[in-house]
Formats: C-alpha cells, sequence, structure tokens
C-alpha cells in the first residue's frame, strides 16, 4: 500500500508539474531589446501616487505615468523586510534564509553571492543581453580582507555584471565612495583609503564627541566616522578626492544608467539594467532642487527625487525609440521607515501620509507593511495600460520569470524562484499558491491566498519607526489573518480555524526543509493543496 501510494503521489505530481508547465509555455512575446529593473530603497506600498498616496501631499507624477502606461500589482512582495537579504533572493532566485551570512552586510563585508551561483544578469549575459548595475549594492565585495586603493574581487562583475557602478553598501556606511568595475573611482593613490568597523582612526572626529560638526544629527548610531558633515556606521580615513557628494549621488548613478542606455540603444545592442537607487534610505540628502517639493519633509523630498531619477531612465528609453520595446518593473527592497536612525523630522513631518499604505508596520517586521511592496510592470504593446493584477508574486520571481521570455524551453537554475510570466504579462491572476514571508533571519511565516500564518513564538515588530518598533510574539496558537478582511492584521483567527493553521503550519515546515532544485523539480508540486 505504501509503494502504491508513493507511485500515486509521484504521478500526480509529475501530472501537476506538466500541467504548471503548459500553463506558463503559452508562446511568450519576442524578448524586448531593453529590460529594465528599477529597485528603490525603501520606499513603502503608500508612497506613490497610483498606490494611493495624496499627489499634493507627496507628487511622483513619472512613476504614476509608468504605472498607468502598464499594470499595477497590489500583491507582490520583496523576500525580506530588510535590504540585504531580499536584493539576495532577487538575483539568485533563492531564498536569503537558505544560506548563512545574508543578513545585513556591514561596509567591508565579502560578496555573499558565490561567482558559480546562478544569478539573473548572468542568464541574460548568456542570452545576448549586456548588462549593468547602478547605485545600491549592498551584498558585499572581495573576500574578507578588502584592500580599496586596489581592484577589488570578487565585485558585481563576476556574477554576471558587465558594467557596474555602485556604492558599496549603503549611504549610512563607510566608505563613502563609489567603485566603478571592482576599483574606487577617483582615487588618490597618494591618499589611501583605509576602514575600520571596530574602532576610529587617531586624530579623526566622530559623531559622538564631535556634534559641533555635524549638519545632520544622529538619533540612534550613525555616530562614528564624520563624512561630509554626516555621521555614518563605522570609521574610515583617507580617500578624500573619491568622497560622494551625498546630495549629488541620486544624479550621479541616473547619469551612468542613461549613458549606459544611450550607448547599447546605438550599437542596438539588448542590455539590462538594474538600477538600485538610494534616495529613500538614511541619510536623506535630497539635492537642493527637491527641498521643499513634497509636504511630507526631507522623506517626501527624497521620494520626489527618486520619481524625478525614474522619468529621466524612461525619458532615455524614449529618446532611444525603445518605448515599444522595453520591459520596465519597478519595485522597492522592503517597506518604509520613517526614524531610521537620523533626526530629520521623518516623523513629524509625516503625520497625515500613511508610508505602508493600508498596511501596518514597516521596514524590520514580518508584517505585511515589511515587505509589501509597489510592483510595477510597463512593456507597451503586450501589457494593458492602466491595469492592476492582485497575483501574489515574490521579487525573488522575476529571474524564472525572465528566462522563460527569453528562453522558454530552458530549466530554470534558480532554486525558490518560479516563473510567473503569465502573470507579469497580465494573463494570470493567481501568481504563487505559496509565499514565504521574511523579516529577518530565520523569522518566517507563510501566505497562501488570502491567509497569512506565523508561528507561536514568532517575534512581531509593530510601527515603522526602525528598530525602535514595539515587540510581541505570535501566540501559542500560532498567528492568522485573513488579510482580505484585516489588511492591518489585527484580529487574529487562528483559534477559529485551526484546521487552516495545522495546513499552513506543516507547509511552512515543509518548503523550509523542502527547497525546490533542478534536480528535484517533482518536488514541486507537492507544495500544492
Amino acid at each position: 500500500m505504501k509503494i502504491n501510494h508513493t507511485l500515486s503521489t509521484l504521478f500526480l505530481a509529475v501530472c501537476s508539474l506538466s500541467a504548471m508547465a503548459a500553463a506558463q509555455t503559452e508562446t511568450p512575446p519576442k524578448p524586448p531589446k531593453a529590460i529594465v529593473v528599477i529597485l528603490a530603497d525603501d520606499l513603502g506600498y503608500g508612497d506613490l501616487g497610483c498606490y494611493g498616496a495624496d499627489p499634493e501631499r507627496l507628487p511622483t507624477p513619472s512613476v504614476d505615468k509608468l504605472c498607468n502606461q502598464g499594470m499595477k500589482f497590489t500583491d507582490a512582495y520583496s523576500t525580506s523586510s530588510v535590504c540585504t537579504p531580499s536584493r539576495y533572493a532577487f538575483l539568485t532566485g533563492q531564498y536569503p534564509w537558505r544560506k548563512k551570512g545574508t543578513g545585513i552586510l556591514p561596509g567591508d563585508a565579502a560578496l555573499i553571492i558565490d561567482v558559480n551561483q546562478p544569478t539573473l544578469p548572468k542568464m541574460l549575459q548568456k542570452h545576448g543581453y549586456k548588462t549593468a548595475v547602478f547605485g545600491k549594492w549592498h551584498l558585499g565585495l572581495g573576500n574578507g580582507r578588502i584592500d580599496w586603493n586596489k581592484h577589488i574581487s570578487p565585485n558585481p562583475n563576476d556574477i554576471g555584471f558587465d558594467e557596474s557602478y555602485i556604492f558599496a553598501a549603503t549611504g549610512d556606511r563607510v566608505p563613502c565612495v563609489l567603485l566603478r568595475n571592482g576599483n574606487v573611482e577617483n582615487l588618490d593613490p597618494n591618499d589611501p583609503i583605509e576602514v575600520s568597523y571596530k574602532h576610529n582612526f587617531p586624530g579623526l572626529p566622530d559623531g559622538k564627541k564631535n556634534k559641533d560638526q555635524l549638519k545632520m544629527m544622529w538619533s540612534h548610531g550613525h555616530n562614528n566616522a564624520i563624512i561630509n558633515g554626516i555621521g555614518r556606521i563605522g570609521f574610515m580615513k583617507g580617500g578624500k578626492s573619491a568622497l560622494w557628494n551625498d546630495e549629488k549621488n541620486a544624479e550621479v548613478i541616473t547619469n551612468e544608467a542613461v549613458k549606459f542606455i544611450q550607448k547599447n540603444a546605438q550599437a542596438k545592442q539588448p542590455f539590462f539594467v538594474y538600477f538600485a537607487t538610494h534616495d529613500i534610505h538614511v541619510p536623506r540628502t535630497p539635492d537642493a532642487r527637491f527641498v521643499g517639493k513634497s509636504r511630507c519633509g526631507i522623506r517626501g523630498d527624497a521620494t520626489v527625487q527618486f520619481d524625478y531619477c525614474v522619468g529621466r531612465l524612461m525619458k532615455a528609453l524614449d529618446d532611444c525609440g525603445l518605448a515599444n520595446d522595453s520591459l520596465v518593473i519597478l519595485s522597492s527592497d522592503n517597506g518604509p521607515v520613517l526614524d531610521d536612525g537620523y533626526a530629520d523630522n521623518a516623523v513629524k513631518d509625516n503625520i497625515g501620509h500613511s508610508p505602508a499604505g493600508p498596511f501596518r508596520a514597516g521596514k524590520y517586521s514580518i508584517l505585511e507593511g515589511g515587505s509589501r511592496v509597489p510592483f510595477i510592470v510597463r512593456w507597451p504593446g503586450v501589457i494593458t495600460p492602466g491595469s492592476q493584477n492582485k497575483a501574489l508574486l515574490n521579487q525573488m520571481d522575476i529571474g524564472a520569470s525572465l528566462l522563460a521570455l527569453v528562453a522558454p524551453q530552458e530549466i530554470s537554475p534558480f532554486p525558490d524562484g518560479e516563473n510567473h510570466l503569465a502573470a507579469l504579462m497580465g494573463k494570470d491572476t493567481v501568481g504563487r499558491k505559496y509565499h514565504i514571508i521574511n523579516s529577518s533571519g530565520k523569522m518566517v511565516g507563510i501566505r497562501s491566498g488570502k491567509w497569512k500564518y506565523l508561528p507561536p513564538g514568532m517575534p512581531i515588530r509593530d510601527g515603522i519607526n526602525g528598530l525602535g518598533g514595539k515587540m510581541t510574539k505570535a501566540p501559542a496558537e500560532g498567528f492568522l489573518i485573513d488579510l482580505e478582511q484585516d489588511p492591518k492584521e489585527l484580529n487574529n483567527l487562528a483559534k477559529q480555524h485551526p484546521d487552516i493553521v495545522t495546513r499552513l503550519h506543516a507547509k511552512l515546515i515543509e518548503i523550509k526543509k523542502s527547497p525546490v532544485t533542478v534536480a528535484n523539480l517533482t518536488e514541486y508540486p507537492l507544495l500544492d493543496d
């Protein structure tokens, strides 16, 4: 009986896999000449006009136009509620909690993506696209002991990017320099860079002892090295000619992205751009042109700047004749945060605006505000303008979905990413059957359809004021939410629906213990109901 049951299960699994493959292998459109992924930093679900923000308080005309030209997803997620793990998952198609060391990285961390690992840019390179990343990286560089005065390898170019122009980590972490293809830009060899995340260098100021040198006061942390009048995480010495100008960073990386678009368009070369903005992440330092352009203070002004940068990229595509031959995806690496270490009045100035939209909490939280993010897809002539889709998606699925577009007969190398090209094209409104919601590390829950479940004892951070939010834990019966009826996750239905709790708890354990792999594809359908 056991053997028969096993054979029956395997037969059903293979049939389910075949049915899924048939549904997903409908002849896709001809691959576009340009693929652009815009990944904002700390942009909340409610920070855009097309997702409900008041355009009088927080104008985002460029992104709203993009949305009107394409499709808005209402149930899309970043893979984590913090930056490093969500970016790791986006590029590798692997849940970050499956691999150690994918937490929030310091600025001198080693590269956490193995150079032999399949990645989204490698896949697109293989199929004829020139690839580039501009902006925030925060996935580590080198092998653990970085000499910033020499070529640093491995770097983004070693995991699939033909060109890279990046911040090593974030704007609030040292070193405060930009790197082009593994080399610090504008470095004077007579003024070498030294970086330490343990101690300051003799004679240099720090944010605790030298507050008089700060133009932006810190609220917690961010009080080590003072660079450009801003306290940072970590200490840095030297490299004065290479230091970035915080207020100009957005313009600088946008210029680089535009030049890449123009160069490849002129050469009639298909290309992929990963445009990783930093504007809304702390320290928020919008250029003077954008100060006061919102009614939500400096965080709102930084959002207006982000919108401007998006507009410039869209104009570059238009000017190069690629408006109708480009697939553009815009999303955010995690949910919003207000006070994330600097006293920039973000909390006070936010009154009347809901950065997480209808959801509760924000960055760092396993609640919906932590990882339910904007997700917009535009491809004129393929995607219906002004459409909306409730399909359940994860940014980790972008790689497998794009593979189905550029090489539909190939088996996906992305272990946890799913092919939802049909959803991206507006032909499917279901998407994933299961999505693992991750806050950080091993803090995971699961969503299936309208139901969201967190296991007993799971830490739950409330609020959007960063690490200062109130912490509770899921009760002994677990935490079960009907997201359609209760988007703010206020009413625990675990006791009313123990059968759903049992099913989702078992499924969560199964997925955690049994990752989908190319060599074990028959396990995939067993994730079905």
